[in-house]
């Protein structure tokens, strides 16, 4: 491919706003869409795995000066309140989207990338060029594409990609809170059809977000009565909520969450996070498999200006760099997820699990890699 591109990514969450990064500091013209509007509060469990550190730090990247926790410890809990903490083997920290994700925008427009705030509506791909059409009645070109367009998307149908025939009955809720928690420690409760994850954010704010089957929730007038009634069955989970003050008028929700294989090149575009495929958060490490996928696109996109890969090469390329990386641990995901959701099997896994640590540890490497190489 040539060497002066122009580049595209489509959505500026964490895997769009890093791979904008990254491409800038190579010297590509990036245009960055996004329909939102920032800093903005967005569903996610808001902890990230240590292993992405020295990659980002590489880009000037360093969340620590904007706030992040440090947390090095994990507590896990089956529904009748039975838990178990473990030592994370790589560590991580937590920071709220809305802080993290504004402090990357601005230093992507700081390096020259190009903000366009509009929803796009449509991207054709013809005669090797991308075609991209927003809401706002405007057109744009583009010789390479990124999308980073999150969980669940309108071009997703556009592009009638095979995931959204199918039905997704998870959703996910995710509120602030004032509460006295060890500052280094992720929390993951289980309560019936689902889980909750509980950290420490910038500010001393505590992050709480639940994931849970819509079945499971529809019997229940609205989110506190499923709070009280079901969630709050987890001891552990009824005594933090006995204490912790909402920071939030209302909590934020998001429905229709695909746990379903997607392809990493759709419409010759390089799909980047969850774009290109969602593991469960259980495993506390979608939002570096964001940051990890970025990394590797800009990498390929990288290489194929330098040595002029083909475009057919370049999509091969990177979809086999994609499915090495991340194959294994979205396997790895499912299984973690099935065996936490059997109540039984969780309680006595825990109760077991305490006298053999080391095995908690590797379960838990199966869904990380190592710190990243730059």
């Amino acid at each position: 491919m040539k060497r002066s591109l122009n580049i595209a990514v489509i959505g500026a969450g964490l895997a769009g706003l890093t791979a904008a990064i990254h491409l800038r500091k190579e010297g590509f013209q990036v245009m960055l869409f996004e329909k939102e509007e920032y800093p903005k509060h967005k569903v996610c469990g808001e902890y990230l795995s240590n292993e992405i550190l020295p990659y980002w730090k590489h880009l000037g990247i360093d969340p620590l000066k904007w706030g992040a926790v440090a947390i090095d410890q994990l507590e896990l809990s089956a529904v009748n309140g039975k838990s178990l903490n473990i030592k994370l083997p790589l560590g991580g920290f937590g920071i709220s989207r809305f802080k993290l994700d504004h402090h990357l925008l601005e230093y992507a427009l700081s390096l020259g990338c190009t903000l366009i705030s509009q929803t796009v509506r449509d991207i054709h791909f013809a005669e090797n060029t991308f075609s991209i059409s927003t809401k706002e009645h405007q057109d744009f070109e583009a010789d390479l594409v990124i999308g980073a367009f999150g969980k669940r998307s309108n071009i997703d149908f556009k592009l009638d990609r095979k995931f959204t025939a199918s039905k997704n009955d998870w959703l996910a809720v995710k509120a602030h809170f004032a509460a006295e928690i060890p500052s280094d420690q992720v929390s993951l409760h289980n309560f019936k059809g689902g889980y909750c994850g509980i950290s420490m954010v910038e500010e001393r704010k505590v992050n709480v977000c639940y994931l849970t089957r819509t079945e499971a929730f529809k019997p229940f007038k609205n989110n506190e009565t499923f709070q009280q009634q079901v969630l709050c069955e987890n001891p552990n989970l009824n005594d933090f909520f006995a204490h912790a003050q909402p920071l939030f008028d209302q909590p934020i929700s998001i429905s229709q969450i695909a746990f379903q294989s997607k392809p990493s090149v759709e419409n010759h575009m390089l799909m980047c996070g969850d774009s290109a495929g969602l593991i469960h958060p259980l495993c506390g490490n979608g939002m570096a498999m964001a940051v990890i996928s970025a990394k590797l696109a800009s990498e390929c996109i990288s290489g194929s200006a330098r040595q002029d890969w083909s475009r057919t090469e370049l999509e091969q390329r990177y979809d086999k760099l994609w499915k090495q990386t991340f194959t294994n641990r979205l396997r790895a995901g499912n299984l973690l997820q099935r065996a936490l959701q059997n109540d039984a099997l969780t309680s006595t896994g825990i109760q077991v699990l305490k006298y053999v640590p080391i095995v908690t540890q590797k379960l838990i490497q199966t869904t990380h890699g190592k710190p990243l190489k730059i």
